[in-house]
């Protein structure tokens, strides 16, 4: 896998202390690398084991889709996807799975996928057929987050139902179920899952599906593009989840 969005969100570069996957290559065009930032991530990549090749503009430009190349490009193994790879929730917090229901776009996939790790969400499940979530546009638009919380796959939903057994599992719908700031739904251990760009949700899903929301459309658009609201609807959940903050007496 390429990484064609910013290196220094790969988990094995950084300093925070992830050990999700470590690089196998850097290529690096020495010309392109600016300030302190690059030299260090050379170095840690350097640390971690990776085969560092040494590449000219010309062959930068190619391996990147970026306008303005920063002279660094990684590759990594691929990520584990597999559902079992679902970590159960926690005992002692709420918990957010967003579930994609074969999404097609990468850009709407990616952004869900950074609108996820944003939350603090527990996982993001992709039901395929889906769009790739290694695509250099969806890793793009996660703008690294991929690395950052478990990124699953299932072309199974009666698995899926099973493995979502401890949340509640709540559908993004568009003219039907209760507005999401009028219901509880949101609240607790809670599957968010997000229909397809033209056919909203799959009818292989209603079986298990215990509560739709909406959000209001006073205007005279339709409805939501998938990534718009599936990021309202993660922060209404944020919102309705985070602890009360205690107030001090005067």
């Amino acid at each position: 896998m390429a990484l064609d969005a910013p290196v220094q969100d790969a988990p094995a570069l950084d300093t925070t202390g992830r050990n999700l996957s470590a690089p196998l290559e850097l290529f690096v065009c020495r010309d392109q690398l600016r300030g302190e930032v690059g030299p260090a991530l050379l170095a840690r990549s350097e640390q971690a084991g990776a085969t560092i090749t040494e590449v000219a503009p010309i062959v930068m430009d190619r391996l990147t889709d970026r306008e303005e190349p920063q002279g660094l490009v990684a590759t990594f193994p691929l990520l584990d996807t597999s559902l079992d790879q679902l970590p159960p929730p926690p005992s002692d917090a709420p918990s957010l799975v967003l579930v994609l229901d074969r999404l097609q776009d990468p850009g709407n996939c990616g952004s869900l996928i950074r609108t996820a790790d944003a939350v603090g969400a527990h996982a993001v499940i992709l039901i395929e057929p889906s769009v790739d979530p290694f695509d250099p546009k969806t890793v793009g638009a996660s703008m690294g987050s991929l690395f950052n919380l478990p990124l699953l796959a299932t072309d199974d939903p009666t698995k899926l139902s099973v493995a979502l057994a401890p949340w509640t599992v709540v559908a993004a719908a568009a003219h039907q179920g209760d507005l999401a700031w009028e219901s509880h739904a949101l609240e607790g251990h809670v599957a968010l899952v997000l229909g397809n760009e033209a056919r909203g949700l799959s009818g292989d899903l209603a079986p298990w599906i215990q509560h739709s929301v909406r959000l209001p459309l006073p205007g005279k658009a339709e409805s939501l593009n998938v990534a718009v609201a599936g990021g309202a609807l993660a922060y209404e959940w944020l919102r309705r989840n985070q602890p009360t903050p205690e107030t001090t007496p005067d």
